[in-house]
């Protein structure tokens, strides 16, 4: 398993390679990354690091502490990059929607108007992947039961949106970014703790966006005038909850109609170039730390709202800290594994991440606009097995117990051959007060029939973790 460091082809981009040097301390190497930490606990007590204090990721060495809830199964992830892998699904979807940004904006030469990173570094700062974005201390996007922290100060990017800030900074306008993301999440058909994304910035000052119209402006006169004095001059911030679906406070209505419309023609040409041109959809109002007004566009897909894609209007605090002070700008962003589970009728999120050649074999880039259904190559039998233990005294299900630490435990002793967790019992002992949980662990191999004697022997490796990390007695 090798991370390395994207090179950036373009040259405005130097000063985000050497930030990514002297900050990420991710270095280029060879070596592999190497998890020094072994013991786990539950996410409401602090991590033993009494024999192990630092990891090892490749060649960079991160201090582990009390917020360090990254394992070796996760890490092991790292440079797959199945979205630049060769006839993968998730390969010729980012193709489909970098040719569609290719052809839909050029420059005078007839160039594509948007650069494409594909390869950044995934271990990010907190500032990078929160503060940067605006989003709140107390987001819940945060907590340790959602991401995967290195440590205080790093974690594994949540969402490609984490380099937004330095791209911007480094003199771009208009790209697109693309990447594994991690987050701690359930398990089941549809959820996987290392998935795709492909997010998207495009910015405007007012001599391109008011051409025809230069007596407009971009930004309130009110707002200009504190701008024009260096005394005066802060960051705006818009409002606390960017509830306000009409426009931020410095932006004038005129410059948020334009670039609305602009955004939503060209998102609703890539939803039509990618499930064909009669569509029914709608733009519905929501809510992002990181964009105001901000709306997710869903099509009427076999006879349901599929939601595609989430985007908005750039808020302003984020350009300003990046340097971009006279632009106005949009941002979107959208999954591929869930674009690509509906094109190719894929009915498994775990299946991208196979070698069986009966898999891979479906697809092909020779024609990107020709997109196969998927046909499973054979269906194995599951295999169900159910997990009951105590919790430790003073645990509850709701206030100790974070279900994402299990989940992160069986991936580790169990890869990918559990199919879905299900939380199907719970109750409290009236007399010794001690909670109980009952898991439903469904078992099923993507390449193979499982045997009974393979899961249960996995399940007791489970079941022995479970008691030695979390302090439970099975019941």
């Amino acid at each position: 398993m090798l991370l390395t460091l994207q090179v950036l082809t373009k040259s405005p981009c130097l000063s985000l390679l050497k930030a990514s040097i002297d900050n990420g301390k991710v270095l280029r190497t060879t070596a592999p990354a190497r998890f020094l930490v072994s013991s786990r606990c539950l996410a409401s007590t602090s991590t033993n690091t009494a024999e192990q204090s630092r990891i090892d990721i490749n060649g960079g060495s991160f201090v582990v502490d009390n917020w360090t809830n990254v394992t070796p199964k996760i890490l092991s992830y790292l440079g797959m990059q199945k979205h630049l892998q060769t006839n993968h699904p998730l390969s010729i979807i980012r193709q489909r929607i970098v040719n569609y940004f290719y052809k839909t904006y050029k420059t005078s030469r007839g160039n594509p108007l948007f650069s494409v990173y594909d390869k950044l570094n995934p271990v990010v700062t907190v500032q990078q992947n929160f503060d940067n974005l605006l989003i709140p201390l107390d987001h819940v996007s945060r907590n340790k039961s959602d991401c995967y922290y290195i440590n205080k100060s790093y974690l594994l990017r949540a969402h490609t949106t984490a380099h937004q800030v330095d791209l911007i900074s480094s003199g771009l306008d208009n790209f697109l970014v693309v990447g594994e993301v991690y987050r701690r999440d359930e398990i089941d058909s549809t959820h996987y703790p290392v998935f795709h994304q492909l997010d998207a910035v495009r910015l405007v000052t007012k001599d391109k966006l008011f051409e025809r119209n230069p007596d407009l402006e971009i930004f309130e006169n009110e707002w200009r005038e504190i701008q024009g004095n260096k005394q005066k001059q802060q960051l705006i911030h818009s409002s606390s909850k960017c509830l306000d679906q009409s426009k931020q406070p410095c932006h004038t209505l005129e410059a948020v109609k334009l670039m609305e419309h602009e955004l939503k023609q060209v998102l609703l040409g890539l939803a039509q170039d990618l499930f064909g041109s009669n569509i029914q959809y709608r733009w519905v109002d929501t809510y992002f730390p990181f964009t105001q007004p901000s709306w997710e566009l869903e099509i009427f897909y076999k006879d349901n709202w599929l939601e595609v894609l989430g985007c908005g209007i750039m808020r302003h605090e984020i350009l300003q800290q990046s340097g971009a002070h006279n632009s106005i700008g949009y941002a979107f962003g959208l999954g591929l594994e869930r674009l690509a589970m509906v094109l190719f009728d894929i009915p498994d999120i775990r299946l991208f991440w196979s070698n069986d050649t009966g898999f891979l074999s479906q697809f092909s880039e020779k024609d990107l606009y020709k997109l196969p259904k998927y046909k499973p190559v054979s269906m194995y039998p599951q295999c169900k097995n159910d997990l009951s233990f105590w919790l430790p005294a003073g645990v509850d299900v709701d206030a100790g117990f974070v279900p994402n630490d299990f989940y992160d435990l069986v991936r580790t002793e169990a890869g990918d051959v559990v199919e879905q967790i299900s939380l199907v019992d719970k109750f409290k002992h009236p007399k010794k007060g001690l909670t109980s949980v009952c898991f439903r662990i469904v078992y099923r191999h993507m390449e193979r029939t499982l045997t009974q004697t393979e899961v249960n022997e996995i399940h007791k490796r489970i079941a022995d973790a479970c008691v030695k990390n979390f302090n439970v007695v099975i019941r």
